[in-house]
């Protein structure tokens, strides 16, 4: 969609513009897609109440590369940052992950394309096989709403009003039943 959402549309935790997620010193030096990986597989997944006391913070790039342990926003930041690094064409996104047709909570995740063909990267994932998979075969799994390209420009996907129309219509379901 053409428009360029606020800031709070991705999350209560993102308070820095995109482009300051791209500054500053990175720890972490990668040559590939597979450094990135591996260098994520060596991580944690840690929810934001535990480690900060709120709910929803994101992490710059370099405080989690001194913690390692953050949760899926986080995950995804450093790997934006990364696959930008390695000259990409990459986006950050957020949205909301679908189990069994439902919208089952807040997700973020990448999207890049190579050779022609668009892949999601799943920074959270535990395996090499599942982090990196055509599109084609997961996009049922995935609803975008929010993006950020690889210049930290902010854009809305369609996922948007699709995910707005199933959360009210979950919402006015269980009124219904109360």
């Amino acid at each position: 969609l053409d428009t360029q959402p606020r800031l709070s549309a991705y999350g209560s935790g993102a308070r820095l513009d995109f482009a300051a997620y791209l500054k500053g010193d990175s720890l972490v030096a990668v040559k590939s897609i597979e450094d990135v990986q591996d260098w994520l597989l060596g991580c944690q997944y840690e929810r934001d109440d535990v480690l900060f006391g709120e709910s929803d913070f994101w992490q710059h790039p370099s405080t989690f590369e001194r913690l390692r342990a953050v949760d899926c926003e986080d995950f995804a930041v450093w790997a934006w940052r990364k696959l930008i690094e390695l000259d990409y064409d990459v986006d950050l996104v957020a949205g909301w992950c679908v189990r069994e047709g439902e919208l089952d909570g807040r997700h973020a995740w990448l999207l890049f394309r190579r050779d022609g063909v668009e892949f999601l990267f799943e920074p959270v994932a535990r395996d090499r096989q599942r982090m990196i998979r055509p599109l084609a075969e997961v996009r049922d799994d995935y609803v975008p709403q929010f993006g950020v390209d690889r210049r930290a420009h902010p854009f809305a996907f369609s996922g948007y009003i699709l995910g707005e129309q199933k959360r009210l219509a979950k919402r006015s379901a269980k009124r219904s039943v109360a």
